[in-house]
């Protein structure tokens, strides 16, 4: 059986609070876009993990599909072994989700494959466990992400009319850092608020926390985020905590040609 995992891209963040847990209380706005790895698993007399497409850096027994057959595996001792085929496309460590998205994917995929009958309830826990921003991606549709992320609720906003440019500096930020060089403050309107208001707006008022932070850190980014807009981009951020940054373009405007060597670029029409 095969999916289709995507990546996300986050429309503004917060960092509201450090919890007792070691975690951070948040807000932020997830929104899929159709940047895809390639997941398939087959029966099998033993676990394979069996990775293309994009080098994955980290040992693969702690790639989160691998964790999400095992997560399974102890509640569900029936589950057979699997052959596990990963076709990475989604940038790795820019903030993109492409690990959480092919964790939550596999989870569906188990679910499916070996009828475990798992409500949308259960699966969204077990992605909880895989990650916070994991139950994001059993959904089909943009969020509001509260706590450390994984309590969500689905808003009808739809940015189909504009295109998207993916920039992938090939800086890998890791989310430990990232918290560690930020400030949390709990002040200002809320995300829902400003997403709802025309995206003219959103320069001044849609912000990450990370972004400031980030970029004092790693001096490059600032410069990608401002070709962005002399580009023609509506809106530019940074994604999530990672070094990935996107611009929002009118209908076919989201061009890479000419962009120059040190990134990756990937338009979304």
């Amino acid at each position: 059986m095969v999916s289709f995992p995507n990546c996300k891209i986050n429309l503004g963040l917060k960092i509201l609070r450090r919890r007792e847990d070691g975690f951070h209380d948040l807000e932020t706005v997830y929104y899929p876009l159709p940047v895809r790895d390639v997941l398939e698993i087959v029966r099998g007399d033993e676990l394979h993990f069996s990775p293309s497409g994009r080098p994955i850096p980290r040992d693969p027994s702690g790639n989160l599909c691998i964790s999400a057959f095992h997560l399974l595996k102890k509640d569900f001792p029936e589950l057979p072994f699997i052959h596990i085929y990963l076709h990475k496309h989604i940038p790795i460590g820019g903030g993109f989700g492409g690990g959480s998205s092919d964790g939550a994917f596999m989870l569906r995929l188990l679910d499916h494959q070996f009828q475990l009958g798992l409500t949308p309830a259960q699966l969204s826990d077990y992605a909880a466990q895989l990650g916070s921003d994991c139950p994001f991606f059993l959904l089909k549709q943009p969020c509001l992400g509260k706590g450390r992320g994984e309590q969500l609720e689905p808003l009808t906003l739809d940015l189909s009319h504009y295109s998207f440019l993916i920039v992938n500096p090939g800086i890998h930020i890791s989310t430990a850092q990232a918290f560690s060089l930020c400030t949390p403050k709990e002040s200002g309107p809320s995300l829902k608020d400003l997403i709802s208001r025309p995206i003219s707006n959103w320069t001044a008022e849609l912000t990450n926390d990370f972004e400031d932070p980030v970029f004092r850190e790693y001096p490059a980014l600032r410069p990608i985020k401002e070709q962005l807009y002399k580009r023609g981009a509506l809106y530019a951020s940074l994604t999530g905590s990672g070094s990935g940054l996107f611009g929002i373009f009118e209908k076919g405007r989201a061009d890479p040609a000419g962009w120059g060597p040190g990134c990756e670029l990937i338009a979304v029409p």
